[in-house]
């Protein structure tokens, strides 16, 4: 199953007609991607269910016939494995930003976080998931694929927001303020949330 967001409405590709979201479900090889995302953009549609017998090479098709752009972010713990977030466009979100130029991914993750939280001390410990979202740039759609990771800081300065990217506030969360802040995010920094905690939970499991 892979999901892509417009506007927090998902697209979900799968192999199965089972229809657990209550979504609408459409044959991928019958539909007209544009004409999709124009009406879950305006709201018409909740969220769709695309379905194919071959997933993954749909996916590649798919990812194919858009102008995919790359970014990376991070889900960064301090020692008190608090959680960071910043605050853009009245909504919590976690840090990330475009790949420049030659750049490795990894590398990319770490610029963007440490460009838009000032923070120093950053450790990646493991790759979580990749996300997918449309935006609209030059008048067409464009798929954003964007890598996250877990990482670490033991940074105890002053978090400062990067004001000339939107944000406004920078903070590290306790488990509460957690909980809270997800409530006002987007549908992707959730699923990067849920596969962090599954992860944790496998972790625990396996010990």
């Amino acid at each position: 199953m892979y999901k892509v967001f417009v506007n927090d409405k998902p697209i979900i590709f799968t192999t199965s007609v089972k229809n657990e979201e209550d979504y609408i479900v459409f044959t991928y090889k019958n539909v007209i991607m544009e004409e999709l995302i124009y009406k879950l953009k305006l709201g018409k549609l909740n969220g769709v269910y695309l379905y194919t017998p071959n997933l993954l090479e749909t996916w590649e098709v798919f990812k194919e016939s858009f102008n995919v752009k790359i970014a990376a972010g991070g889900l960064v713990l301090n020692d008190k494995k608090e959680m960071l977030f910043i605050y853009r466009a009245s909504k919590w979100d976690l840090p990330k930003g475009r790949a420049e130029k030659g750049e490795k991914i990894e590398e990319t993750a770490i610029r963007e976080v440490e460009e838009e939280c000032g923070i120093t001390n950053l450790k990646i410990d493991k790759k979580l998931i990749e996300t997918y979202h449309f935006f609209i740039q030059n008048g067409k759609y464009r798929l954003k694929e964007t890598h996250w990771y877990l990482m670490y800081s033991s940074y105890k300065g002053k978090l400062t927001p990067q004001l000339e990217e939107g944000i406004t506030k920078v903070m590290f969360k306790d488990t509460e303020a957690t909980e809270i802040a997800l409530r006002k995010t987007f549908s992707n920094i959730i699923l990067v949330y849920k596969h962090y905690k599954n992860q944790l939970k496998n972790d625990t499991l396996s010990l």
